[in-house]
């Protein structure tokens, strides 16, 4: 063999492991997702009658941060997003305006109150689901939401209407790999807060724990910890929020949940205030278009950290609410609800003018997302 025949065969081998090395790093590259960027959105017009008859200003109670008009037709919540996803980049941009927006957003300055979501996180781990994200999200908090299609009632119980919806900072998540376990620590600007409070200089923190047995268990831990309050009035926060959601079969789902919150009494005095909430929600699906859910829920706040109604026993309420649901479209929910308040200890609802201990509602809503 000559020597000019060795080199065209030294040239084809070499060709053959370029075009070897091309091919396997195509598919390694193929073997990656695409990016997807998807588009969408949500509207819930609503109608609330609240048979006090609040008609001063046409707002409910207070502690009430979702459907809070009286007697008129109004948008809860109107949002479009944005939603980007790779491999190791993930995207979130939601802006949103309504009468929740209004109320749940009131301290917030400027454009920042019409952001239900912002943030954007990177995956820090090539073999292993850990990421990190920061900027505006929902809450790690509480097993409602803001958006009403998503929550097994139409409005939203007193424990999630006071503890965050949304939060701002940064948080790393770990998930395992068979799916059971999500860890995440957070590091916040505040107790439902975007822009910290003026005078504050200490970041507020959070943990969630969420465990899946199986999929029919969903089991939840979170906490917050920090201070609402500028430094020359600091009062430490400490708040537990726990639930589970079970499955029982095809047509029963109960959710169960308690939450708990303590206050430094005042920023010389340890001693702390305490308040608590248990609910228990169950929702029937009567047909594959029909659902029925009913609320039995209790919220103490003696002390007025969180509710302050300036009365001698505070805020002790039970709550009693049932709601049907009709799917329309699959993507249009149709909503009747009718929820009664009762507060034995202290008058604290406005009706005639007059302090009474009773308050009874009726609210219906369409939510359509798209």
């Amino acid at each position: 063999m000559t020597n000019t025949h060795m080199k065209h065969i030294q040239l084809f081998i070499c060709m053959a492991l370029l075009f070897t090395c091309v091919q396997l790093h195509a598919q390694t590259e193929s073997a990656e997702p695409e990016p997807v960027l998807a588009f969408g959105g949500y509207v819930e017009p609503y109608y609330a009658y609240d048979f006090n008859e609040p008609n001063t200003d046409g707002n409910r109670p207070p502690f009430f941060y979702s459907y809070n008009r009286h007697n008129e037709v109004n948008i809860n919540l109107g949002m479009l997003k944005a939603n980007y996803a790779a491999s190791k980049l993930r995207a979130n941009v939601a802006l949103a305006t309504g009468t929740y927006m209004n109320a749940n957003y009131a301290a917030e300055p400027g454009v920042l109150k019409n952001i239900l979501d912002m943030n954007a996180g990177i995956k820090v781990s090539d073999n292993r689901e850990i990421w990190v994200d920061a900027g505006v999200f929902g809450s790690h908090i509480g097993f409602e939401s803001a958006i009403g299609k998503d929550c097994r009632n139409l409005t939203r119980g007193i424990l999630a209407e006071n503890s965050p919806y949304y939060e701002a900072g940064a948080k790393i998540t770990y998930n395992t790999p068979n799916g059971k376990w999500l860890l995440s620590g957070l590091v916040l600007n505040g107790w439902q807060r975007i822009q910290r409070v003026p005078g504050n200089s200490l970041p507020s923190f959070g943990t969630q724990v969420q465990y899946k047995p199986s999929s029919k268990v969903l089991l939840n831990s979170s906490t917050f910890f920090g201070t609402d309050k500028p430094d020359n009035a600091r009062q430490m926060r400490y708040f537990h929020n726990l639930y589970g959601i079970f499955q029982v079969n095809d047509q029963w789902e109960l959710t169960a949940a308690f939450d708990i919150g303590f206050e430094e009494k005042s920023p010389d005095n340890s001693d702390l205030n305490t308040w608590y909430s248990p609910i228990v929600v169950a929702r029937y699906a009567a047909t594959p278009k029909t659902a029925i859910a009913a609320r039995a829920e209790f919220y103490r706040d003696e002390n007025g950290v969180i509710i302050a109604t300036g009365t001698p026993n505070g805020f002790g309420v039970v709550g009693l609410s049932l709601n049907v649901d009709y799917a329309v479209l699959p993507n249009a929910l149709w909503r009747v609800e009718g929820r009664f308040l009762n507060s034995s200890d202290d008058p604290i609802f406005i009706r005639d003018e007059k302090l009474v201990n009773n308050n009874f509602f009726m609210t219906t809503s369409i939510a359509v997302s798209f």
